[in-house]
């Protein structure tokens, strides 16, 4: 979870000025849902972001 904080706070807090509370909800909302978890790739799972490993996860689950 760490490392996710720290991705958080380098590819996106740091480089951002969020205008309101409600702009900096919707924006971090947005990089977790859609972009860290579907599109980022993590070298820890085998360069596939956490939704595509979560797949192949329950797909080799099914084939056994």
């Amino acid at each position: 979870m760490e490392s996710c904080w720290g991705s958080l706070k380098t590819e996106l807090v740091h480089h951002c000025r969020f205008a309101t509370r409600e702009q900096a909800k919707r924006e971090i909302t947005e990089y977790i849902e859609i972009f860290y978890n579907h599109i980022r790739e993590q070298a820890r799972l085998g360069h596939l972001s956490p939704a595509a490993f979560n797949q192949q996860y329950h797909a080799m689950q099914m084939a056994a």
